[in-house]
């Protein structure tokens, strides 16, 4: 095992300020986003896990004190992108990405039907969290932290944490347990505001600058696109330009760091869009937030990049983008 709600803000006469003080609201809240806000919790953000594994990852996310719902969320991400019928090139099968070895060895029965189905997510998702606990006691007496030994476990064997002592000096185990504990910042919810991306100033600046630009569906910006983008093209583009980067979907950009609360919101923040609230992988829009209760987006075929209020019903939530969150996203899932 390894592994739209619009509202068109015209540029002219008292459209024009309000325009103006916005972004002069921008460049003043952003140019003080500075100073450490707080941490979080180990508790599932809202949505970040699709609702039919919601349940199972919160009860089975607890099953032992190295792991934790976030924690298991993270490591289903990484594995498969929550996607019951992956396959790797390795023959790892299910959400859970098990090889068949292991799966005949740690499998177990989560939902008590009598089978321990790989392709199940109601036993393979048991059977992740009882694995990981498994490792975890397997390496106790290791120094260290015991969820980042157990995740070395996970990746490079038992025998090798019991062997140096910790996290091995492997680049791979050592760039995986990195990568989950990073990514679990993003299935976490928040119980005080987060830290607020350094960058997030660069970003909303390049997303001004294109204020006015056509839509293009798949749209990135390059020349042969007339430099026109779509919403999570011009999110990409934007962080792109402050060395982030980002995936080229909105659902997948929304786990590129931790989520701020509604009333917690920092321009520079990434705002998402959905018509199923229950669903981060179902998300559809993407926004950069700017302060006032409005984004800088790419809204739909037809329109121009512009500013757009949030707060409609298909509000989804927030990711304040984090560079070390960016990197932990896998390349496809």
């Amino acid at each position: 095992m390894r592994k739209a709600w619009v509202l068109t803000i015209a540029a002219v006469g008292g459209g024009l300020t309000f325009v103006m003080l916005l972004v002069v609201g921008v460049y003043v809240v952003a140019g003080n986003l500075a100073g450490g806000i707080g941490g979080g919790s180990v508790g599932l953000a809202k949505g970040a896990v699709p609702a039919a594994y919601t349940t199972l990852v919160q009860k089975w996310g607890n099953l032992c004190p190295a792991l934790n719902p976030a924690l298991l969320a993270a490591q289903l991400y990484q594995e498969s992108g929550f996607n019951p019928d992956a396959v790797s090139p390795a023959k790892a099968q299910g959400i859970a990405q098990f090889i068949p070895g292991t799966w005949a060895t740690h499998g177990v029965d989560g939902n008590g039907d009598g089978r321990r189905d790989v392709w199940d997510p109601a036993d393979a998702i048991p059977s992740a969290a009882s694995y990981d606990c498994e490792l975890a006691k397997y390496v106790r007496t290791v120094p260290g932290d015991a969820t980042k030994n157990m995740l070395a476990a996970y990746n490079a064997g038992a025998d090798a944490v019991i062997k140096y002592g910790g996290v091995p000096p492997y680049g791979e185990t050592r760039n995986y347990v990195k990568t989950i504990t990073t990514l679990e910042k993003s299935f976490a919810a928040p119980v005080t505001r987060v830290d607020p991306s350094k960058q997030a100033a660069t970003a909303i600046t390049y997303a001004q600058g294109k204020l006015g630009t056509p839509y293009l569906w798949g749209g990135e910006g390059t020349p042969e696109q007339g430099g026109r983008f779509d919403c999570s093209g011009l999110t990409q583009a934007a962080y792109g330009s402050a060395g982030i980067t980002l995936p080229r979907v909105a659902n997948d950009q929304y786990n590129a760091g931790p989520h701020p609360k509604r009333s917690e919101l920092l321009p520079g923040d990434l705002v998402f869009f959905s018509d199923d609230l229950t669903n981060s992988r179902a998300i559809r829009h993407v926004g950069i937030y700017v302060g006032g209760g409005y984004m800088i987006d790419a809204p739909r075929t037809g329109a121009v990049i512009r500013f757009d209020p949030i707060d409609t019903p298909d509000y989804f939530g927030a990711t304040r983008v984090t560079e070390d969150g960016a990197k932990a996203l896998p390349t496809t899932v």
